[in-house]
């Protein structure tokens, strides 16, 4: 079944867009399933590999969304940025072969309850503008995780904001489950432009090719016998 059918009946939404592979391909599918009217939303935290926004830009426009806001964070970096590799005031980041087993488990680029706060931030601009759909590209990642990206994360949110009195908004993440050569499957049936896409955590004028998110990234694309445009 395709992944995007239970959404065809959504006409509007807010979307996650950071500008890598998984919401990249999320945006474009939710497009795909017939979304008409899509707000995008990314978010500057003070992010190392803040070039990602680049990317989120230029895919939001590709996918035709009707608004795009790049939301200005840059208060939660000053609160939480010195604990995460991910942010410019943080620790450096490792390569992956250099994680113990529980770093794998909860890594150094682990940013404290930022996707809370973009969830929250994202409700509340779907319940603002009368939504009842939020998309989130969570996806299970194959060499190491984060709680906030797990289908139990988003269930208990869900069940947080099912609380509301009227109408309630609901997070949808259907690719939580999946591995990342599944999700870059996914993306290459629907056409998406990877050579615009950036995962990197270091941010570098180019992909550094070891830490976390770029060996999984390559891993993704060789499992998907598919070339990554950006190696």
């Amino acid at each position: 079944m395709d992944i995007f059918e239970p959404y065809r009946g959504v006409t509007r939404a807010v979307v996650l867009v950071s500008g890598g592979v998984d919401s990249t391909t999320l945006l474009h599918g939710v497009r795909a399933a017939g979304v008409g009217q899509i707000h995008a939303l990314s978010f500057a935290y003070g992010q190392r590999h803040a070039r990602e926004l680049a990317m989120a830009r230029h895919q939001a426009k590709l996918a035709g969304v009707a608004r795009h806001d790049v939301v200005d964070l840059g208060f939660f970096g000053a609160l939480a940025g010195s604990r995460t590799a991910l942010s410019t005031q943080g620790p450096m980041v490792l390569d992956l072969v250099e994680l113990t087993e529980a770093q794998k488990r909860q890594p150094p680029t682990y940013v404290p309850h930022r996707n809370l706060l973009f969830l929250s931030i994202a409700a509340a601009t779907a319940e603002g503008a009368g939504l009842q759909d939020v998309f989130y590209g969570a996806q299970a990642q194959d060499e190491y995780g984060y709680w906030d990206c797990t289908g139990e994360f988003v269930g208990r949110l869900n069940g947080v904001l099912a609380l509301n009195r009227e109408k309630a908004v609901r997070i949808h993440a259907p690719f939580v489950g999946l591995p990342k050569s599944a999700v870059v499957k996914i993306g290459l049936a629907l056409g998406v432009d990877y050579s615009h896409t950036w995962t990197c955590y270091r941010g570098g004028a180019a992909p550094c090719g070891s830490c976390p998110s770029c060996v999984e990234r390559a891993g993704a694309f060789r499992a998907a016998g598919a070339p990554d445009p950006l190696m």
